[in-house]
């Protein structure tokens, strides 16, 4: 019961987390920005979606309030999440860089995960898991399996 707690708190929590989502069309050598305010230090994540994938690729920066790069990665497949450290409060930018010749259409999400509100329940969770794993032992404990009599003939 803790850990299904745990599970339904952190959900909670990890969607009412500070987010921006847009759908964007990214023609041919273009980039697009999304920004978002973090407050204090954490955890932040970005998402990018491209449904109708064909085996494009396109290049995303994570820059901080001075326009420093903090996180980059190519990304080549129709979904992929990225996380990123922000030390600071402040706005941060995900640019979007299409290198390929054909625009792409796609859903990019930049967002704060909330990881320092997890932990509790975190711990619940963990909790809820070392009780059913001690549950499963002592019954199985005691547990025995009948062996056939090898002299019945």
């Amino acid at each position: 019961m803790l850990s299904v707690i745990g599970m339904i708190w952190i959900s909670f929590v990890f969607l009412q987390g500070d987010r921006i989502s847009e759908e964007i069309v990214l023609k041919s050598s273009n980039s697009h920005d999304i920004e978002l305010n973090f407050n204090g230090k954490g955890i932040g994540y970005y998402e990018v979606f491209m449904p109708e994938f064909a085996g494009e690729q396109v290049f995303v920066q994570i820059l901080d309030t001075n326009q420093n790069i903090i996180s980059e990665e190519s990304i080549q497949t129709k979904m992929s999440v990225g996380y990123f450290d922000f030390e600071k409060s402040g706005t941060y930018t995900a640019k979007i860089t299409n290198p390929t010749e054909n625009q792409i259409d796609m859903k990019v999400e930049l967002g704060d995960a909330g990881s320092e509100i997890m932990i509790p329940p975190g711990v619940m969770i963990l909790v809820g898991a070392v009780m059913i794993i001690i549950s499963s032992y002592m019954k199985l404990k005691n547990y025995s399996i009948e062996q056939p009599d090898k002299n019945i003939l």
